[in-house]
């Protein structure tokens, strides 16, 4: 096969998302496959975006007051089962550490599936008084859990990359702020860096976090129509400061217990940010998150090439200067198509093209990745024109995944209708619910659709008076999706 037939993504998008995906992954050098089943190797240009999310996110969290530590991947099985919560909600999915070089341990360890009952002893230990609260921590990690049957790169694997943080206050009103202020921060992560608009909530009861008083949750929407978890941020009440015996003393000098929250970001976002933009032709990536934001890629013949080279490099040099990403593709071994399709096939969100024309006339032509639209930039005004240029590729990015959110969030009232809604249109279906479980499940057992949501406010009526699928009177409004 040829390096031309190799580069270019074969699979169709509309018509076989799960072979698209996979392809786009792995021809855009973002991840390949692991020997072990469930598990993937993360490329360096995969990773990059990963670094890049991170450091938008730590910033944030670190304005706010939060640390980052480090706690170990493996936690003893005598901490695991303090909180029943944790090991009924997870046990299907722990991996367990059994034996240690030849010898057979004494007392089984799991591999993190989360990190609550390994930090929050500490954090008991860390916290005296209130003049200790709120205590803020955060790790970068991986967490091990063993649901994956199928591997989707970024979306569902054993193993994943993400943050979890985990805090320590003296009051409900004080924790549940940290709790909204969290989920705010993976909104606006969304929104500013992911052109991603998201929609905000909170898990039914039956779906909440194991051992949370309250799972709030923010939900993105794939071209598929089906529904992908952001992020999560989770009130935990005081379950886990009893479990743990997170106690302080108190100004009055009595002894009271803590209330914590836990909230967490996994690499699915990059998923999401894949499957959402990129399209046949490879990788689009908004230019927040772009390891390479411009690519130039001169144009010559033998005797104007000393020329073109020179006049690209210091359009190179003034936009490097100014702090943009930019890449000069200067390979004599490829020729421009070639060049062309490989950096949209990597995602790079603006070529600049310049041949002999261009030195000539002293300009710049600007090629959008998501849509090819072209624009000619004067050589002196580079600079700013990229600037106006990457800022127009992220907003028709947001605005195409916006335009995709507001046609499918759609109401229906009845089973029937529910489940035709879903099933013709995928997307978002809103009913009244009345609050029990057993009508979830009745839609989840004929499409494999499920409440992703429900309302963050318990007071907001709900869309229809009585629940659209027992016809009960209606607590609140669901919000009804298949999803990743």
């Amino acid at each position: 096969m040829s390096g031309e037939q190799e580069l270019g993504i074969t699979e169709s998008k509309e018509h076989n998302p799960g072979d698209w995906y996979a392809e786009v992954v792995q021809k855009a050098g973002l991840a390949d496959y692991a020997p072990m089943g469930g598990f993937i190797v993360t490329r360096p240009r995969g990773y990059a975006l990963w670094e890049r999310l991170q450091g938008y996110l730590d910033g944030w969290f670190k304005e706010t007051g939060v640390q980052n530590a480090y706690f170990p991947m493996f936690i003893p099985e005598s901490y695991l089962e303090r909180e029943k919560d944790i090991v009924e909600g997870f046990d299907p999915e722990v991996a367990w550490v059994t034996q240690g070089g030849h010898d057979e341990l004494e007392e089984r360890l799991a591999v993190r599936p989360t990190s609550e009952s390994i930090i929050t002893p500490f954090i008991s230990q860390w916290v005296r008084s209130h003049r200790d609260l709120p205590m803020r921590v955060n790790q970068w990690c991986s967490v091990v859990r063993w649901e994956a049957t199928e591997t989707k790169p970024f979306i569902r694997t054993k193993e994943f990359l993400w943050q979890e943080g985990h805090t320590a206050h003296r009051d409900h009103e004080s924790a549940w702020e940290e709790t909204m202020l969290r989920l705010e921060q993976y909104e606006r992560l969304y929104e500013d860096v992911l052109a991603l608009p998201p929609l905000k909530g909170r898990k039914p009861p039956h779906d909440k976090f194991p051992g949370a008083h309250t799972t709030t949750t923010v939900e993105t929407l794939m071209p598929d129509g089906k529904s992908v978890q952001a992020a999560t941020s989770h009130y935990l009440g005081t379950s886990f400061a009893e479990a743990y015996d997170v106690a302080y003393a108190d100004e009055d000098e009595e002894e009271r217990l803590a209330n914590t929250t836990s909230w967490g970001l996994s690499w699915r976002a990059l998923g999401a940010l894949i499957m959402s933009h990129s399209d046949d032709q490879g990788l689009v990536v908004p230019p927040t998150l772009a390891p390479d934001q411009v690519v130039i890629v001169p144009i010559w013949q033998e005797e104007t090439r000393d020329a073109v080279l020179e006049y690209a490099d210091g359009i190179r040099e003034a936009l490097a200067g100014a702090g943009v990403r930019v890449r000069l593709d200067d390979r004599d071994q490829r020729n421009p198509g070639f060049k062309y399709n490989e950096w949209e096939l990597k995602g790079v969100p603006l070529r600049i093209e310049v041949g002999p024309n261009e030195v000539e006339d002293g300009e710049a032509t600007l090629v959008h990745r998501p849509d090819g639209e072209r624009e000619v930039a004067d050589r002196e005004g580079v600079v700013d024109a990229v600037d106006d240029a990457l800022d127009t590729v992220y907003a028709k990015l947001y605005a195409a995944a916006e335009e995709r959110l507001e046609e499918n969030v759609r109401e229906a009232h009845g089973r029937g209708e529910i489940l035709g809604t879903i099933g013709r249109h995928g997307g978002y279906v809103k009913t009244g619910w009345c609050g029990d479980e057993a009508c979830e499940t009745e839609i989840k057992d004929e499409i494999a659709a499920e409440i992703v949501m429900v309302p963050l406010d318990d007071d907001a009526d709900p869309v229809h008076e009585d629940c659209g699928v027992c016809g009960a009177p209606a607590t609140t409004t669901a919000y009804f999706a298949q999803s990743y």
